[in-house]
């Protein structure tokens, strides 16, 4: 198992950026491919980006694709997630979350950090 830890959402103007951060436990991080969803209130948790176990493979959602970017440092058990040109309807809760493949659906990750929350103002 894996324990994560969110951080660096905060308050934004539109067209901002924030760097969110993810930080795990345990010696078998890079085991896994790690992946970013937000939950917006009263919507779906829905995917936003996922990275493969060595950082060579990289998918997006339509939603963010171009403006963000995710990176991850085995090194450092962290995961990343560079937001550009944030717009309001990015603003949700961003959840970081582990699974033993690239998956896109929810479903498929086994680990959750506790979220941290992204508002952007327009």
């Amino acid at each position: 198992q894996v324990q994560l830890v969110e951080s660096g959402g905060g308050l934004v103007q539109a067209g901002g950026s924030l760097r969110l951060s993810c930080a795990a436990s345990g010696r078998t991080f890079s085991w896994y491919a790690m992946g970013w969803f937000r939950q917006a209130p009263g919507k779906e948790r829905e995917f936003v980006a996922v990275i493969s176990m060595n950082g060579a493979d990289t998918y997006y959602a339509d939603s963010v694709k171009g403006r963000f970017t995710i990176s991850r440092d085995n090194a450092k058990n962290a995961v990343y997630l560079q937001m550009n040109s944030l717009k309001p309807e990015d603003t949700a809760v961003y959840y970081c979350s582990a699974a033993p493949k690239v998956a896109f659906s929810k479903d498929e990750y086994f680990s959750w950090g506790q979220g941290t929350q992204v508002t952007v103002s327009s």
